[in-house]
């Protein structure tokens, strides 16, 4: 008698690009920044956001290494990342009392820089 073996997802690593580790590097790296940031001392709505944005990206990071719809995450991702930059512009320098870019500070930076690498690759591979 056969048996059937039920597998769960598998993570696809041999359909990933040189392209889709740069994009997946810095996605951990923004979501890293998130969620160091959501469980810090910031007031709880905005612990709230941090946390689930850093959880967002990390849910899109496991989307494309399962190979779970991939142009889908990325064209979600690309708007995703923009709204980040944005409302970490507006909230901080817009609408707050720091001067940019003298007020950026190494953690934004680095999340910024990230967030911009993420959004150019999610661009390339849309458009393959």
């Amino acid at each position: 008698m056969a048996t059937t073996e039920s597998r769960g997802p598998a993570i696809d690593v041999g359909s990933l690009s040189g392209l889709h580790w740069v994009g997946i590097a810095a996605a951990l790296i923004t979501a890293a920044v998130h969620i160091r940031l959501g469980v810090g001392g910031l007031p709880l709505p905005l612990r709230i956001s941090f946390l689930l944005a850093g959880f967002g990206f990390l849910g899109a990071v496991v989307l494309v290494l399962l190979d779970y719809r991939r142009r889908a995450v990325y064209a979600v991702g690309i708007p995703f990342t923009l709204v980040q930059i944005v409302l970490w512009y507006v909230f901080n320098f817009a609408g707050g009392g720091k001067s940019f870019p003298a007020d950026v500070g190494t953690l934004g930076a680095v999340d910024k820089v990230a967030q911009v690498v993420l959004i150019a690759v999610l661009v390339l591979l849309l458009r393959r």
